[in-house]
């Protein structure tokens, strides 16, 4: 397994060893090392299941590791204080599958809450927002393609321009990392590259690392300069996106049979162990 991570360069977020196992038992990550430079646009991708979500949860501290380290700015967030996790958090977006926004709200507001972090005490409407901040948010609004959405509840848009401005309300925290659990999973295609393309160009403008989850292996291959392939919590593809074949992506998407048959051929897994895979679409 080759590592793509930039040698030489301190990394803006590194685990060490992090394992995370659950109440009821699931060993989610198993003894996960990544280490990711600065400005690096990395995709995760794995079967459901894999680990990638708990991965993305570890670097904002919203689950903490049962064994091993997670730093992230040069914060351990595996044993920050509140305090800490929350100026860790002010520097990372977050973009969700199911955007988030609230749809009774305009465009604008939604995105003006992305600054909340940055102002003392609650806001109530668009105009309890200082001038500067709302002018931000047009900016934003604008670099998306929506600026004559401004004032138009977020509910009445299409699944592509939700998650459009989802990302301009994570750019309102000027965050230095951007963290994107599946954003496109219920978008068409056409959606998914204009949402993809979005975070490309965030990423390089402002260089800003971004990481991205995704089921589609050729959305991964296209977008991505690293990709990251997790199966049953291990890492077990870690290469450049430019020297990577689709056929050797899609060898991540093997679910592992660990009830074996002695007569069955079997092959080794990440670890060595000889298990038995089959091939499962993505």
């Amino acid at each position: 397994m080759q590592d793509s991570s930039t040698s030489g360069a301190d990394p803006l977020i590194s685990l060490t060893g992090v394992s995370k196992r659950f109440p009821n038992g699931t060993l989610a990550l198993d003894n996960v090392d990544l280490s990711i430079p600065r400005g690096q646009l990395l995709s995760l991708i794995g079967l459901s299941g894999s680990g990638k979500s708990t991965l993305m949860r570890h670097l904002n501290g919203l689950h903490r590791p049962t064994s091993g380290v997670v730093n992230v700015m040069g914060v351990e967030v595996s044993s920050a204080s509140n305090r800490q996790l929350r100026g860790v958090r002010k520097n990372i977006g977050f973009v969700f599958q199911q955007f988030g926004l609230v749809g009774r709200a305009t465009c604008l507001e939604n995105v003006l809450t992305g600054a909340l972090g940055r102002l003392n005490g609650p806001r109530y409407g668009v105009w309890s927002y200082p001038k500067q901040l709302r002018s931000e948010a047009f900016d934003h609004l604008e670099r998306v393609g929506l600026v004559n959405q401004a004032y138009q509840r977020a509910d009445t848009l299409s699944g592509g321009q939700m998650q459009r401005v989802a990302i301009a309300r994570s750019l309102m925290q000027q965050p230095q990392i951007m963290l994107a659990d599946e954003p496109v999973a219920s978008l068409d295609p056409e959606s998914s590259a204009q949402v993809l393309d979005l975070l490309l160009k965030v990423a390089v403008e402002e260089q800003m690392t971004v990481i991205v989850t995704l089921h589609q292996v050729e959305l991964a291959l296209g977008w991505a300069t690293r990709i990251v392939g997790l199966r049953d919590g291990r890492v077990v593809l870690d290469r450049d996106a430019t020297t990577l074949k689709q056929e050797d992506a899609m060898e991540v998407y093997q679910r592992v049979d660990k009830s074996l048959d002695p007569d069955v051929s079997r092959q080794p897994d990440a670890s060595g162990v000889t298990q038995r895979a089959v091939q499962v679409a993505p």
